[in-house]
């Protein structure tokens, strides 16, 4: 009997995992293909969450899959998650850390603040908003995935604020490599710190950086865009309990009330796997042996795979129809938030940089 309640989620665990391959396969064709980049610029992440919208949206998801794709995108993205944990290498981002984690914490809260104002003005539903400001500021889809169980959000306010995210990320994306050359110079510091901190989305943000290296010939930018994204994502651990705990405070009529039972618990599963990287860095630093480098390997490329097949299942059921209902005012604020990331990134940068250099 328990055998078979296990069984149950296979199938749509296993159609999560088809619509990944097929957005990794796509994905490499677009990109390496067809743009002719070396490594394809393009979210695999993106593509699936599309795909599973096109597919869902096209056709009638058979309701065998269903509690597969409720398993995939509630406990497979949990662990996806607490994986992105060993991208984290010890003592890395110190190098950047004195000038990128206040600029960090002053982008997040212009951008909290603003899009609070919205808000009000516009009459956007709560957890709508919470999804928006996170990703927004945190680190784009991924955030917004895992603050969603905590807010209890609805699969089609999920997919909203992700097509919203992934809209303005792909713009930033494409653009801000471009304007930072010509407004910083051609600073690799001060662009790596810029891209790490305007962008949404880890990928973004890699692409972004391999975008300008290619063009402008410039490695070490990718490197400190990339690393400056990774410090940004640890502020996932501050944010989704604070969300938690506001959103539900706002909710909730008891009066015996406690952050302890809305806990984001899987955020320490996220934290324990930083500090095993450092663990094992640190361990392994004077031995000759490739174990260590390949396991982290393997932890980051399930990461990927595992929050990959979580976006294709949220896309599978998400209806389109209602995120239409939503009207356009989400993206006002997506637009906005874009907009003023971008513009205090620029502004507290050169305030930090007269500062610390």
């Amino acid at each position: 009997m328990v055998q078979k309640k296990y069984l149950v989620v296979v199938p749509g665990i296993i159609l999560a995992f088809v619509l990944y391959t097929l957005s990794q396969g796509f994905n490499n064709i677009i990109g390496i293909e067809f743009f002719g980049y070396e490594k394809s610029p393009i979210s695999t992440a993106m593509i699936a969450i599309l795909i599973g919208i096109f597919f869902g949206n096209a056709f009638q998801v058979r309701e065998s899959f269903q509690k597969g794709l409720d398993f995939t995108k509630e406990y497979i993205l949990k662990f996806g998650i607490i994986c992105l944990g060993i991208q984290l290498k010890p003592f890395e981002f110190l190098e950047f850390g004195k000038i990128a984690i206040p600029l960090i914490i002053v982008c997040i809260i212009s951008v909290l603040i603003v899009i609070k104002l919205l808000i009000k003005r516009l009459k956007i539903p709560t957890r709508m908003a919470y999804l928006i400001s996170i990703g927004s500021t945190v680190c784009g889809t991924t955030a917004i995935m895992a603050t969603a169980p905590v807010i209890k959000a609805n699969k089609s306010e999920i997919s909203y604020a992700i097509a919203n995210i992934t809209l303005f990320g792909i713009l930033s994306m494409l653009i801000y490599p471009y304007f930072a050359n010509i407004y910083f110079d051609g600073q690799p510091l001060l662009i790596g710190l810029f891209l790490g901190t305007s962008i949404h989305e880890t990928s973004q943000v890699a692409a972004a950086g391999l975008i300008y290296d290619q063009q402008f010939n410039s490695p070490e930018t990718l490197n400190i865009a990339t690393v400056t994204k990774l410090i940004r994502n640890t502020f996932l651990v501050i944010m989704i309990p604070l969300f938690a705990f506001l959103y539900n405070r706002g909710q909730s009529k008891e009066k015996n009330y406690s952050i302890i039972r809305i806990f984001p618990y899987f955020v320490l599963g996220f934290v324990g796997m930083i500090i095993l990287r450092n663990f094992g860095d640190q361990f392994f630093i004077n031995v000759s042996n490739t174990n260590w480098e390949n396991t982290i390997e393997i932890i980051k490329s399930s990461s990927k795979v595992f929050l990959t097949m979580a976006m294709a299942a949220i896309g599978l059921s998400t209806n389109l129809k209602d995120i239409k209902s939503m009207g356009y005012k989400p993206f006002v604020v997506g637009f906005v938030a874009m907009i003023t990331v971008g513009l205090v990134s620029v502004i507290a940068m050169q305030s930090f940089i007269r500062l610390f250099l």
